[in-house]
């Protein structure tokens, strides 16, 4: 449940009847309307018959694994993914994050964990400012490069489809929104997060470095994101709104 009072939906995703139990059980308890779904096409279902603030996704289901519906779920909708997945080498991580998932969650948990993930994930999503709302702009254009805010994709200057991770989607948004702005570190981890700038101070860095990357600016000297020492950063790039 959120700050305000408002009850949050959420959808488990796993073909482990037992695990899906208890995570009903549990979410329930915590003040969540919880649904639940054991392969893709259930999930699809569920998705389709009503609105879910945010999703607990298995990485190993049958059929449909979780990187692939993970991927085709952020092709159409921003709504938070958090994974699970019995995996522990730090590759299933990455590609988690490399396909849009907000969190990642090593199996065995413990459900406190989960659960303050949830609620960390849902207030970070819930503290973006209205500034950065994506449902008055559709796309964001620079430099050849074409950034759908509502689909979260990211389009380079060939026509390719680039994925973002959630929090590399969320840092090239405050970006793009504040072009030819500086911003220090502490903003960018306030506008993209939510989370405090104490926690986040390097994997700020780690996240600027991985989008110039992405956006294959990371030359010696960056052209799109520009580091002004002892200040910040830049997104140096002329931005059409559409």
């Amino acid at each position: 449940m959120s700050e305000g009072g408002t009850v949050h939906r959420l959808l488990v995703v796993d073909d482990d009847v037992d695990i899906r139990s208890m995570l009903a059980e549990q979410l329930s308890k915590a003040g969540y309307v919880v649904s639940t779904a054991g392969s893709g096409s259930e999930m699809r279902r569920a998705l389709e018959r009503e609105r879910v603030d945010l999703i607990v996704l298995d990485l190993n289901l049958p059929g449909e694994d979780g990187l692939t519906l993970c991927r085709d779920l952020r092709a159409r909708s921003n709504t938070p993914v958090i994974m699970l997945t019995a995996r522990s080498e730090p590759i299933d991580r990455v590609l988690g994050l490399e396909m849009g998932a907000d969190d990642y969650v090593p199996k065995p948990f413990e459900p406190r964990e989960l659960l303050a993930r949830i609620r960390n994930v849902l207030r970070r999503t819930e503290a973006l400012p209205t500034s950065l709302d994506v449902v008055s702009v559709g796309e964001a254009k620079f430099a050849g490069w074409t950034l759908n805010l509502q689909k979260r994709h990211l389009v380079d200057p060939a026509g390719r489809v680039v994925v973002l991770s959630g929090a590399e989607f969320r840092l090239l948004r405050v970006f793009v929104t504040h072009p030819n702005r500086v911003l220090t570190r502490e903003q960018l981890v306030a506008l993209s997060s939510g989370r405090a700038y104490e926690s986040q101070q390097r994997a700020i860095d780690l996240q600027v470095s991985r989008l110039r990357h992405k956006l294959g600016d990371d030359q010696a000297e960056s052209a799109l994101i520009k580091t002004v020492r002892n200040e910040g950063y830049v997104f140096a790039a002329a931005v059409t709104m559409t």
